[in-house]
């Protein structure tokens, strides 16, 4: 998926490190920032070159993986597991999570874009096109690279592959981090549509004169007020922060980077409905399938997957843990790298050992 404002108070629960029994999610940023900060590492100015590039088979084709870190020692069992990640979309790609190599340092760290994405592939077939398909081609990737054992973490879009998978309850799963997950379109359009009332009267005016149809194909004035509209919701619950000059330096070779045929296909033109075929997906039901204690639901303090959803979903995995990221909207590798990578390197150290 392509972003809260006044956030209200929750029931007291377990919450990541620093946030363990914090009664509301209106917290105290700076502080917890600061905090955070003691853990994190510096975000880099420029992000490293892979260690190792791959092209792995998968159902319908072969996708592009990069791994940063000790793999080697992970898969003789001398490292700590792996961790992957699952980017959003769909049709995205692995770049949004590139401030989460910092987590190279102490483990490795694997990116794959997915078939019809970035680097991958892109045969566009619509029979690839299937929430069951995107879930074998993680464990595609897992099989390529011949690992006994890894953490998962699945991003909006990728929070969908992310709960199928951690659903299955494969044993090489060590933890499942739902970041900022698409649980049920259900869900994510009742919370974009509830977010547009944070947002000043003649944008939403303009939103609503965007639901219906344009005053001709060609106005072109109509389109691009409805852009500038849709873009301030984005600005407000997407992405918060400016790109960073690494960032935007980054554009491997031959990366046909965001695929909007995909993304249309599963999904639709607007956030704010689906007509593609994800329009009735509820993953809901999944949510009591998960191994609770070893599960992690991240979202950004101004998310458009809204904290106050999240947190129900969290309540009905038993056990699990939940982290706000202070100042983060849906884009919280981006908005702020330094607290969402601490976050992570705490969930992981204490979810690296196998269940007893």
């Amino acid at each position: 998926m392509r972003g809260l404002g006044a956030m209200g108070v929750i029931e007291r629960r377990r919450l990541l490190g620093l946030f363990a029994a914090a009664g509301t999610t209106a917290l105290a940023a700076g502080a917890a920032r600061r905090a955070w900060a003691d853990a994190a590492r510096p975000t880099q100015a420029v992000f490293p070159k892979p260690d190792r590039e791959l092209r792995l088979a998968a159902p319908g084709g072969r996708v592009y993986a990069r791994v940063n870190g000790d793999l080697d020692a992970a898969l003789a069992g001398a490292g700590p597991p792996p961790i992957v990640m699952v980017h959003g979309g769909p049709g995205g790609t692995h770049s949004g999570f590139l401030d989460a190599l910092a987590l190279a340092d102490e483990r490795a760290v694997i990116f794959y874009d997915q078939l019809d994405s970035g680097l991958s592939d892109h045969p566009m077939d619509p029979a690839n096109w299937s929430v069951p398909r995107f879930v074998d081609e993680l464990e595609a990737v897992r099989a390529g690279l011949k690992i006994p054992r890894w953490h998962v973490l699945g991003h909006s879009w990728g929070g969908t592959v992310a709960l199928e998978y951690g659903a299955r309850r494969p044993p090489a799963l060590a933890s499942l981090v739902l970041a900022s997950p698409l649980v049920s379109t259900r869900s994510w359009i009742a919370d974009a549509n509830a977010l547009r009332g944070d947002l000043p009267a003649a944008v939403q005016a303009q939103l609503t004169r965007c639901d219906g149809p344009a005053p001709s194909p060609d106005d072109k004035a109509f389109s691009a007020a409805c852009d500038a509209a849709t873009n301030a919701f984005y600005a407000a619950f997407l992405t918060r922060e400016p790109p960073s000059p690494a960032h935007r330096a980054y554009r491997p070779p031959g990366d046909r980077g965001f695929n909007p045929v995909l993304y249309k296909a599963m999904w639709g033109a607007t956030e704010f409905s689906s007509t593609g075929t994800l329009k009735t997906y509820d993953g809901e039901p999944l949510l009591d399938r998960l191994d609770g204690p070893r599960t992690l639901f991240m979202v950004g303090q101004y998310d458009e997957a809204r904290p106050a959803t999240t947190i129900a979903f969290s309540r009905r995995a038993r056990g699990s843990e939940l982290a706000v990221v202070p100042g983060a909207g849906h884009a919280t590798f981006t908005d702020r790298p330094e607290e969402t990578v601490a976050v992570l390197r705490q969930w992981l150290r204490r979810r690296d050992a196998r269940p007893s």
